[in-house]
């Protein structure tokens, strides 16, 4: 697998361990590609990971092996690796996630075979109040992209009526993701609770999407606008995070003029370091624009006043 690098990441040294093994068969990129893609956005992975608790998604061997969902840091890392102690009532114990707060430390997981970053929708200052609303566009096994399309332009509709600004990104498989940065007011179950409210509004304005909790009990051509991604320990892809599968896909954010012409394979990392380098980070400012969710409460007070059931809270994994 070739001898062992020693990389210079800043001010730290990272040494990379195989740097020849592939880790995605289908154009044959190996582990050191994915650590130079990783540096190649490096100020954009660490924004959108900063001080969060991340779940790691490792492939020891390459994307086509086992996949390990890894809360906890990994054994040996060196001391400037940066945690936060989280509390799961679920199993009464706690785990010490990474909080990035720097590239390295990104590189360093990458080294300990992380390919997928998962970081939380809180930050370490109180990981119980959540900064981030996240709009989670999950289409059904017969949904076409053409409708993940669609559902984006009518939640972004709704999010200029609310003066509420919107952070798009493919999730990196075959759907997308849309961030607001909010005020960390209420715990996470007030986050899910607005979120509700909002994906609701956007069922009732476009008739190919759905709310509905069971999976079963949806119609495969719809589109569930994913509420539970704002509950307490679920997390999903980062922005700039490469996805565990032979083609390298990236979780990439993308401007709301591109929506209708841009595909989730369009962003890998051999495709990503040059659009970078041309448009840099573009949720860079997301901090700047946050939003008070308060009016989404009410159209969940609504909701809930006209007979809609508030769907049970899924479990913390």
């Amino acid at each position: 697998m070739g001898e062992a690098v020693e990389l210079e990441v800043e001010d730290r040294v990272v040494r990379i361990s195989n740097p020849d093994r592939v880790y995605f068969p289908a154009r044959g990129e190996t582990k050191l590609d994915l650590v130079e893609y990783y540096l190649s956005v490096g100020d954009g992975i660490v924004n959108a990971l900063r001080e969060r608790p991340c779940m790691l998604h490792r492939f020891p061997t390459g994307v086509t092996g086992e996949k390990v969902h890894q809360k906890r840091l990994p054994k040996g890392a060196p001391p400037w690796m940066e945690t936060v102690q989280v509390y799961f009532p679920r199993w009464k114990r706690t785990a010490d996630e990474l909080c990035v707060s720097e590239i390295a430390q990104v590189v360093w997981a990458v080294q300990m075979s992380t390919v997928e970053f998962h970081p939380w929708n809180s930050r370490k200052a109180d990981v119980e109040k959540p900064d981030e609303w996240r709009i989670d566009l999950d289409p059904g096994p017969d949904s076409p992209w053409e409708t993940v399309r669609e559902v984006a332009h009518v939640a972004h509709e709704i999010l200029d009526e609310l003066g509420a600004v919107g952070y798009p990104k493919t999730s990196g498989g075959k759907g997308m993701h849309i961030y607001v940065r909010i005020r960390p007011d209420g715990d996470h179950k007030v986050v899910r609770r607005a979120a509700l409210g909002f994906a609701r509004e956007v069922e009732r304005r476009c008739d190919k999407v759905t709310t509905t909790w069971w999976r079963k009990d949806r119609d495969p051509a719809d589109l569930f606008v994913d509420y539970n991604q704002n509950a307490r320990d679920h997390t999903i892809a980062a922005a700039y995070s490469v996805r565990g599968n032979a083609e390298a896909t990236v979780s990439a954010p993308i401007r709301w003029d591109e929506i209708d012409s841009v595909v989730p394979g369009d962003f890998t990392i051999a495709t990503m370091p040059d659009r970078y380098a041309d448009l840099g980070d573009l949720h860079h400012d997301i901090d700047d624009h946050v939003f008070d969710v308060s009016p989404l409460l009410e159209w969940a007070d609504r909701d809930e006043a006209e007979g809609e059931d508030e769907p049970p809270e899924p479990e913390e994994s």
